[in-house]
């Protein structure tokens, strides 16, 4: 960190008084701080890292009290970074303001493959930790698992399901199936049988179905797993709590069943049976009612959440939900992105599939492409449809799609998915990029006012125009 960016830093937090995601601040007037494990662990856990800034005193109004001695906290700070495991290997930025010294520690987000990044002397379970807002939160095994499953190459789909039964399932998918796989996998199917396909494909092991087979042949998979589901809820308002004008809580709430393709079927009615339509009137007097939301989007969303959600044994009680609200869809899935990888660079970057042979199985099936092309799909439907983009949220072992509509007004909408899309902080070209329009339009329509409104916060607010300036709501 640069020292100029550094003095910005620490004027902005002793203005506004709060931390951030991505910040944290400690007094250390009189000595190093005893205990920052909680602190390096969840910074080095997240993919933009953190960083602690020492000689600002967070319980005293955030005070500029200066540090008692940079050269001896800062081998203090280092005999704590080899603690973790892995080490936290910080950067460090003395500065100073007003004859009083200050020091930055700079935290790296780590390698996915090497999270969770923990304190040593608590283990695992107990010293790892995750950055929620400005509070360091211990992780709970199921966030561990996510690391630790990616790390391992654990494939839950094909792990066997021993009450499962073949002869309980769709005898004429399954038979389609095998017919698909010998068309177009021809080098595989040649002088196999067809029990010997499905070994080779991933439906049996030991002669026992796998996941993938039972949730996408069973008549009934929610035999087996009763919530693996998807439970899809109208709500009359825009947030949970709203009610209607009979003090309903639902307008609309379904349990959806039944194997992959079903349950993705059933839930595009849902939506289309729960979402406005708008009346146009061409110019030749033709009426054409154009739906909130694009139903290829919706699909696509809904199938990323199918096959791409966490179906290992800690998972097993958790379902999808599928919230309407009056001005958004919400699809979440349990499991963040597999691996951990950056949410920006989903449709762009390819990443790897947590359930490899499920995602196989549906697209011989031709449920689904199996090309990296879902959410590349999504953005286009939305762009297309004149609709704010997406947004993706990977946190806390979940991942979630928020789709908004341009029903209510739109430059409302755009301004919502701004504020959601700043709840961790934002460059200004990071926000430009997101809604698609010009630089000037989207700094004088949407950056300016949100700023002026308060609903978007600057980190560095004395510099309106530094270089360095980010958005956080």
């Amino acid at each position: 960190m640069e020292k100029e960016e550094l003095t910005q830093l620490i004027t902005s937090i002793s203005n506004r008084k709060y931390e951030s995601q991505i910040e944290e601040c400690k007094a250390a007037r009189k000595g190093c701080p005893k205990h920052l494990y909680d602190t390096l662990s969840s910074f080095s856990n997240q993919d933009q890292g953190g960083v602690i800034i020492f000689g600002i005193d967070e319980k005293n109004n955030y005070e500029l009290c200066g540090v008692y001695n940079v050269s001896d906290l800062q081998l203090q700070l280092q005999n704590q970074c080899e603690n973790m495991l892995p080490a936290v290997r910080a950067f460090f930025t003395p500065v100073s303001i007003d004859s009083k010294d200050f020091l930055a520690m700079e935290i790296p987000g780590i390698n996915p493959l090497k999270r969770p990044c923990f304190y040593r002397p608590k283990g695992k379970y107990g010293g790892s930790y995750v950055r929620v807002g400005d509070a360091d939160i211990v992780m709970n095994e199921f966030e561990i698992y996510q690391y630790e499953s990616y790390k391992k190459r654990i494939k839950d789909d094909i792990r066997t399901i021993e009450d499962s039964d073949i002869k309980l399932f769709d005898v004429e998918k399954h038979d389609k199936y095998l017919k698909l796989v010998k068309e177009k996998r021809q080098n595989l199917s040649k002088n196999v049988s067809d029990e010997e396909i499905d070994v080779l494909m991933g439906l049996r092991v030991n002669n026992k179905p796998t996941l993938a087979a039972t949730i996408t042949f069973s008549k009934y998979p929610q035999t087996y797993f009763p919530q693996y589901c998807i439970n899809a809820v109208r709500i009359n308002g825009t947030t949970m709590t709203d009610l209607g004008i009979d003090g309903e809580r639902f307008v609309d709430s379904e349990k959806i069943t039944g194997p992959i393709d079903d349950m993705a079927e059933e839930l595009v009615k849902f939506v289309q049976r729960n979402m406005n339509k708008k009346t146009i009137i061409s110019n030749s007097g033709q009426r054409n009612d154009k739906p909130e939301y694009p139903i290829i989007a919706i699909r696509e969303a809904i199938i990323n959440a199918l096959i791409h959600r966490d179906y290992s044994i800690l998972s097993e009680g958790m379902p999808i939900r599928v919230e309407m609200y009056n001005d958004r869809i919400e699809i979440t899935n349990p499991g963040q992105i597999y691996g951990g990888g950056r949410v920006e660079l989903l449709g762009h970057d390819r990443f790897d599939t947590r359930n490899p042979v499920l995602a196989d199985i549906l697209e011989i099936l031709e449920i689904t492409e199996n090309r990296y092309s879902g959410i590349p799909t999504i953005r286009k439907e939305m762009r297309e449809n004149n609709l704010p983009q997406p947004i993706f949220i990977s946190q806390r072992g979940e991942f979630k799609v928020v789709l908004r509509n341009s029903f209510i007004d739109d430059e409302e909408n755009v301004n919502k998915s701004i504020i959601d899309y700043c709840s961790i902080p934002r460059s200004r070209e990071e926000i430009v990029k997101f809604v698609g329009k010009s630089k000037n339009h989207v700094i004088s329509k949407y950056i300016s006012p949100l700023v002026a409104s308060g609903q978007l916060k600057l980190s560095i607010p004395d510099k309106p125009q530094s270089p360095y300036q980010k958005y956080f709501s």
